[in-house]
């Protein structure tokens, strides 16, 4: 893929995070635990702006973050309000980031190591990588925001 079709897709999907983050009719549904899930929504999306932030933000457009992973899964580091604000500034730092790499800089090899199963990892691979969690979560985060939804408003 190219940059810009990794602007486009990667653009599509933080914007489809946003929307779903506005969708939850309240700051506590963001939080419910389903029967049966292991992340709510709020804890998923505080994951997906950290590994975002990391390693597209900091590995390769060289803004500053200091990431606590385990906060993102463990801690209501972000209310609703300020989740927005995070994908709206994380949208941007990864919209910008992913401008300036040419053709040459997708294959030269990521500066961190991310994927187990590969020795060698281009940042195409690992941004490749990175769209696909982005994707995978985001469906989490649907399924989420829909059943506790259903559960808070008692709509079944």
């Amino acid at each position: 893929m190219s940059s810009d079709i990794f602007i486009t897709l990667f653009s599509r999907d933080l914007k489809k995070l946003r929307k779903e983050i506005e969708q939850y009719p309240s700051e506590n549904t963001l939080w419910v635990q389903l029967p049966g899930t292991i992340n709510p929504g709020g804890n998923l999306c505080q994951h997906l702006i950290g590994n975002l932030r990391t390693y597209v933000g900091l590995t390769l457009g060289r803004h500053a973050y200091v990431r606590d992973r385990d906060a993102e899964f463990n801690q209501k580091t972000f209310t609703q309000v300020q989740m927005l604000t995070e994908i709206d500034a994380l949208h941007e730092i990864v919209i910008s980031t992913l401008g300036t790499l040419d053709e040459a800089k997708m294959e030269e090899e990521y500066p961190r190591h991310v994927l187990d199963l590969f020795p060698e990892q281009s940042v195409r691979l690992t941004l490749t990588h990175l769209l696909a969690h982005l994707s995978w979560h985001l469906g989490h985060i649907n399924y989420h925001r829909r059943w506790a939804t259903q559960i808070q408003t008692g709509k079944q």
